[in-house]
């Protein structure tokens, strides 16, 4: 833990790769509480991997801080699940073991495997969403504060996902872990994900709870109007009709229909905009 119940800190934060590359991310800030399970979001080339990484201590800044905990205290799944090839599963568990001596659990590991691999096979001879399986039975094994996943459910068929979802959920209630998970599934991230951090363009453009960033927000319908002082996040215009997110500021009056917008909208409205509202 970085400070005073806070799992995951930046300020200023910018990574450079130089060149025709640039800036992956620029002048990131965000305090991420303890124990929650948060959702990081964004476009492609948002810089989600990046910030990862940066966070695995397997980058350093360009500029500002990142405070994570020490890395024996977080557990890192990269997108491409670099396991030994030529390990068995057995073995990828032992060396596993052998490594995080003080804070090593065979049950948790075992539980991500859910019995359904033999432990004689080869990691090369895994499918994508076997070798998904194995990534996180190493990371879960570790008993980490701090879990950073980046697309960790993309090899995975509906059901498997639903199952490790469910894993991690119950994982992160029952040892407090804080768990950071990118993905561009949506439907996946909204019922298991307490908090949200929206990155595009190498910045952080929403972030807190998510019940609290839903709340602040509506869908209104109507004919076309004035929707000060409200903020306006996006908005549609169909013939005379208005479709509209905002962010309330006070009160709404007019000849409105409005709804609390689902988590998927929420997102597809500020990632639609240039510049969306403020965080």
């Amino acid at each position: 833990m970085t400070r005073d119940g806070i799992a995951l800190e930046a300020d200023l934060l910018g990574k450079s790769y130089g060149g025709r590359h640039g800036w992956a991310l620029r002048g990131c800030a965000f305090a991420l509480p303890a124990g929650r399970v948060c959702a990081l979001v964004g476009p492609n080339g948002a810089g989600k991997s990046t910030l990862l990484a940066l966070a695995a201590g397997l980058l350093r800044p360009t500029e500002g801080t990142l405070k994570a905990p020490a890395r024996e205290h977080l557990a890192y799944v990269a997108q491409d699940k670099p396991l030994h090839p030529r390990l068995t599963v057995a073995d990828t568990l032992r060396m596993g073991r052998e490594l995080n001596p003080d804070r090593w659990d065979d049950a948790a590991a075992r539980r991500a495997l859910a019995d359904t691999l033999d432990p004689k096979a080869l990691i090369r001879t895994l499918s994508g969403g076997r070798r998904t399986r194995v990534a996180l039975a190493l990371a879960l094994g570790k008993r980490p504060e701090l879990l950073l996943l980046d697309e960790p459910m993309a090899d995975l068929d509906p059901l498997a996902r639903h199952q490790l979802m469910g894993l991690l959920m119950a994982d992160a209630a029952e040892r407090g872990t804080t768990v950071v998970m990118s993905s561009h599934i949506l439907t996946e991230l909204e019922g298991a994900c307490d908090h949200l951090l929206l990155l595009d363009g190498g910045r952080i453009r929403l972030d807190g709870p998510v019940d609290e960033l839903l709340a602040a927000h509506t869908l209104l319908t109507g004919p076309v109007a004035d929707l000060a002082p409200h903020t306006v996040v996006e908005s549609r215009t169909t013939g005379r009709q208005l479709t509209a997110l905002i962010r309330r500021e006070g009160p709404l009056e007019g000849p409105w229909e409005a709804r609390d917008p689902s988590l998927e909208d929420l997102l597809l409205a500020h990632l639609r905009t240039t510049e969306g509202a403020p965080a």
